[in-house]
């Protein structure tokens, strides 16, 4: 049965990783829902996130795949149990709606922050689950949203398991 995984992949910083990597979902006609690249805790190491719907059997064959790849170093699957995780989502509405006291209202239920007011618009901020930064992008639509964004999910796991000894190790 399908269910949601999200991938933590180290790597060594090399051009066309990114590339090399996502090759390997699109062989096996895999969605990627979500992906997130940073610098992990370790200079030179490289952490991409991936989020996806598939089988238990399925993304243990890519973890597998991706781990033979040159210059990546470990890879991890999770469960959402397994870890905490949130999204970073941004929405561009014009300033005049600010004198609407329902936005304001919106804003607040939804303990979202205004970042930036400028004189033709604002853009609001909203951290949390992906059904969070919709439903604020849906109590925000009627107010004419000229612009939003959400960033792919970052996570770190609930227990101190594998990751934090491994990194440990490559120091």
């Amino acid at each position: 049965m399908k269910q949601e995984f999200t991938m933590s992949i180290f790597t060594e910083n090399s051009v066309g990783m990114l590339s090399r990597i996502t090759n390997i979902f699109t062989r096996r006609h895999l969605n990627i829902n979500s992906i997130t690249a940073s610098e992990s805790e370790v200079k030179n190491v490289f952490r991409y996130t991936i989020v996806l719907k598939t089988t238990r059997e399925q993304i243990d064959k890519v973890v597998g795949q991706v781990e033979k790849l040159i210059d990546v170093l470990k890879a991890f699957v999770y469960e959402n149990k397994d870890i905490v995780h949130q999204e970073l989502a941004l929405y561009k509405i014009k300033t005049d709606q600010l004198t609407h006291s329902l936005v304001e209202q919106v804003i607040r239920e939804n303990h979202a922050r205004i970042l930036s007011v400028d004189k033709e618009f604002m853009v609001i901020e909203k951290t949390g689950y992906v059904e969070e930064t919709q439903a604020l992008f849906e109590r925000l639509s009627p107010f004419g949203l000229l612009e939003f964004t959400r960033s792919g999910r970052v996570a770190v796991t609930k227990p101190m398991c594998a990751i934090s000894t491994f990194l440990k190790e490559l120091n």
